[in-house]
């Protein structure tokens, strides 16, 4: 393992720096080839940038070394969240195709989805197997809110949802892969934790981990799990000049009793993913261990509970890259993507990933 001799010489902290509000601070340009449209096999293969604040040192390694960096008193939180086959290919029963993702539940039988083709109110979209939905509203984001129905009109719970889409979904890959969902990724879109179905978009940094890798970590360190159901949401760029505007969307989580008292400890802790982060921050706020967490982390707004994260490499002007900031400070940002690209990281979902301690 080489250490960077090139050092951070940025301020971590850039409150002072009013720089951190505007979205534009968070734009960069990424090579088309640094995207990320296939896993690492195996997946502890992938590269790892550490990034310790104490010195503002960069070590360049690999996911499979991630036991070296981890610090030895710190419990792991993880997203046991599952990816639902949420994208669904279907026609109006005017005619007309169209291509619906699921979003979020709404309650027991309304869900908030997107749909691609024109639709209206009282639109029915025909699936196979007899799966039709039919539209309840248009909503000023553009979502739409919809109910799934039988082939015999009977309205469908989650629970009896799941067993259509598993057979006629598809993963729903992010836009920016552009390509078709295969067979691999039915299980290279999951983490090995996962067990709540609910989920439309993968914790993407739980995608490193291997069964292997994972019972190792779990024999040098206590691991505790959160429940982040994360929504299309998390790909909504900020187009808000300023930060502080953006209309945070919301997700659904639960955290289990004995995660809760970790919480309320003085534990040090590394939250696997930016999901695990905004579910630990918003409890904090709020000591609500279930609910709708909106939480907006920034420089302006940083973390006040997890010590450590492990991240991947995030979209441009994405509320992700400015979590990653309320942890780095804007500048400290701004130089680990650059190192990122220079050195030829891959980015986004299926990419590489960044340890900060």
């Amino acid at each position: 393992m080489m250490k960077s001799t090139k050092r951070l010489t940025e301020s971590m902290a850039d409150q002072n720096n009013e720089s951190w509000l505007q979205s534009e601070s968070y734009d960069y340009t990424l090579p088309p080839g640094l995207i990320a449209t296939q896993p690492a096999v195996p997946k502890e293969s992938a590269r790892l940038m550490v990034i310790d604040r104490r010195d503002k040192s960069i070590t360049h390694a690999h996911v499979r070394d991630i036991l070296d960096f981890i610090p030895k008193t710190a419990a792991i939180v993880y997203n046991d969240t599952k990816v639902i086959k949420a994208r669904l290919f279907g026609q109006k029963s005017s005619g007309g195709k169209v291509e619906l993702l699921i979003n979020k539940q709404l309650d027991a039988q309304r869900y908030s989805v997107l749909i691609r083709g024109r639709v209206k109110e009282g639109t029915m979209l025909l699936f196979d197997e007899g799966l039709r939905a039919e539209v309840l509203a248009l909503n000023e984001d553009g979502s739409r809110t919809v109910i799934f129905k039988d082939q015999a009109g009977t309205p469908l719970t989650f629970e009896a949802l799941l067993p259509y889409l598993e057979r006629i979904g598809h993963i729903p890959l992010p836009p920016y892969m552009q390509r078709e969902d295969t067979e691999a990724d039915t299980r290279h879109y999951q983490p090995v934790f996962a067990r709540k179905e609910g989920a439309v978009a993968a914790p993407t940094a739980s995608l490193h981990f291997s069964e292997a890798l994972f019972s190792q970590i779990k024999a040098r360190h206590d691991t505790y799990p959160v429940t982040l159901h994360v929504g299309a949401g998390t790909f909504k760029p900020v187009e808000a000049e300023i930060i502080t505007d953006h209309p945070m969307h919301s997700e659904y989580y639960e955290i289990p009793p004995e995660t809760a008292s970790l919480l309320d400890s003085d534990r040090e802790i590394l939250a696997i993913g930016t999901t695990v982060t905004r579910t630990i921050e918003y409890y904090i706020r709020t000591h609500q261990r279930f609910g709708e967490c909106d939480l907006f982390l920034h420089p302006g707004n940083p973390p006040r509970r997890v010590n450590h994260l492990m991240t991947n490499f995030h979209l441009p002007k994405s509320t992700l890259i400015m979590l990653v900031a309320s942890f780095l400070g804007i500048e400290m940002t701004k130089n680990v993507y650059n190192i990122a690209i220079e050195k030829r990281y891959r980015f986004y979902s299926y990419g590489d990933a960044m340890l900060i301690i």
